[in-house]
């Protein structure tokens, strides 16, 4: 089977080379952005299976980019997993707009590999 790729977006170093290092290790390609800018042309190139997107952003609201992400016909259908320490699954939505899952920070690593893999069984 192909190895699948999962685009991280999160601005905190240290918690995006812990995702990296244990998506990589369970045989996932992984490619990281620290910032929103350029994200949907990093969307379109990388073509991910499954994106981990941090709300609070340095530059940007990571809801607008899920918003974006989900009104566009040409990448609506990839599943989104939202993480966030500020919010939470009932207060992260904006305009209505909602993640495929959602996960509060601190995370446990257990959960979170659970989470990708029920969203890649549900885009397949």
């Amino acid at each position: 089977m192909a190895k699948k790729n999962i685009l991280v977006i999160e601005d905190n170093h240290a918690i995006l080379d812990v995702i990296t290092l244990i998506l990589e290790s369970e045989a996932f390609n992984v490619a990281g952005l620290n910032k929103g800018a350029g994200f949907i042309e990093r969307v379109k190139e990388f073509e991910p299976a499954v994106i981990i997107m941090d709300i609070m952003l340095p530059d940007i609201d990571g809801r607008v980019l899920l918003k974006e992400l989900k009104l566009n016909p040409l990448t609506q259908h990839i599943p989104v997993l939202m993480i966030s320490a500020r919010y939470n699954s009932s207060n992260y939505k904006l305009d209505d707009v909602a993640a495929d899952d959602f996960m509060a920070k601190p995370f446990n690593i257990d959960e979170l590999m659970d989470k990708i893999y029920a969203l890649l069984r549900k885009s397949a």
